[in-house]
């Protein structure tokens, strides 16, 4: 197939030409890079990616094709892609299509040959701001006028949480464990499957007293995309059931246990996405994790409600990790699934000895 000259175009006026890929359309959305090197497939189907043009700073992208079973979600919610090559011959005996095939299924467009290294340089320098990747005819003052059209205030939580209840079961399991779905993905039940727990999986509006009516052993908020003060129903259920229950809250979970507290979450300049190195405060140990966040928690309010810091990013000092031993809650701003990234942090296994306990 001969692939169309496309054309992205930056907020802030700078356009970049390439070869599109995937879906034909245009598409508008908040641009950020992923630095992650590998676990391209798992980035798109992320949930927690919704909204999102994302720029992959790897160089080649697509090099080991799509396996069916590898997704993250059902769905991808992403709204366009931009790497410096689309690799179109994949070398992987599991592969069942191409990237450019899978992207083209899903309505999602992509554009290659672009200086992904430059353009990270300029999202890390002037901070988020939203995109448009259009055909090649379509003037910047077309597409920054489409740009401005893009609403600002999705519920992307309500768009990609499961609508109804799910169980993932285990044989001879030990614990039951009910995942609040704000946007979640696949790897965090297969982490729990793995350490012996069945799953009762529901939407995120689901109360204190349904939540309770499982009689679950612990109960786990997922990841997921968007702005957590958007979900005041889920901050209102976690207030309702902490020290009732283990909590084990990831990224989006993580910021709305924060907020249950009381604790201020802040817009980031250009978020975390991808491998980032964190501390753990009490060890000192240092390990590389998978992050996909924009907003993140401010420390001196978590302290200043009863929380302790349990990690921090080491680049730049953001708080990775919050914990109350006395209602029996923690969370961290990373995905210690990985899926892609490292999964050594050994928190699901610290989140099952308190159900033990």
């Amino acid at each position: 197939m001969t692939q169309k000259k496309k054309k992205l175009v930056l907020e802030n006026g700078m356009s970049f030409s390439g070869i599109g890929y995937g879906y034909r359309g245009q598409t508008v959305g908040e641009i950020v890079f992923n630095t992650s090197m590998v676990g391209y497939q798992e980035i798109i189907s992320d949930p927690s990616c919704a909204g999102e043009i994302i720029v992959m700073t790897y160089p080649l992208i697509g090099q080991y094709g799509i396996i069916e079973e590898d997704s993250e979600a059902k769905n991808s919610y992403i709204k366009g892609l931009v790497v410096r090559e689309c690799c179109e011959s994949p070398s992987n005996f599991r592969y069942t299509k191409t990237l450019s095939e899978e992207l083209e299924d899903r309505g999602i467009p992509c554009i290659a040959g672009v200086d992904t290294r430059m353009l990270t340089g300029i999202i890390r320098e002037q901070g988020r701001m939203k995109a448009a990747i259009v055909d090649e005819e379509t003037t910047d003052k077309e597409a920054l006028a489409l740009i401005k059209t893009e609403k600002t205030d999705t519920n992307w939580t309500e768009l990609t949480c499961c609508s109804k209840r799910s169980f993932a079961r285990t044989p001879h399991h030990k614990y039951d464990v009910v995942v609040v779905d704000c946007g979640m993905k696949h790897g965090i039940v297969s982490a729990l499957t793995q350490r012996n727990c069945n799953v009762t999986i529901v939407p995120y509006t689901t109360t204190a007293e349904e939540i309770e009516a499982f009689n679950p052993d612990g109960i786990l908020i997922s990841s997921g995309p968007g702005d957590p003060k958007q979900l005041t129903g889920v901050i209102s259920a976690i207030n309702a059931l902490k020290g009732k229950l283990p909590i084990f809250g990831i990224c989006l979970g993580h910021e709305l246990i924060a907020l249950s507290y009381g604790a201020d979450i802040v817009s980031m300049h250009c978020g975390h996405h991808g491998g980032q190195p964190v501390r753990d405060c009490a060890s000192g140990r240092i390990i590389t994790v998978e992050h996909n966040h924009n907003f993140a928690v401010d420390e001196t309010s978590a302290v200043k409600k009863g929380l302790t810091v349990t990690f921090k990013d080491v680049t730049d000092d953001t708080v990775e990790g919050l914990e109350c031993e006395k209602d029996r809650i923690f969370s961290v701003q990373f995905h210690p699934e990985g899926a892609p990234g490292p999964q050594e942090s050994g928190l699901f296994d610290k989140f099952v000895k308190m159900m033990e306990g």
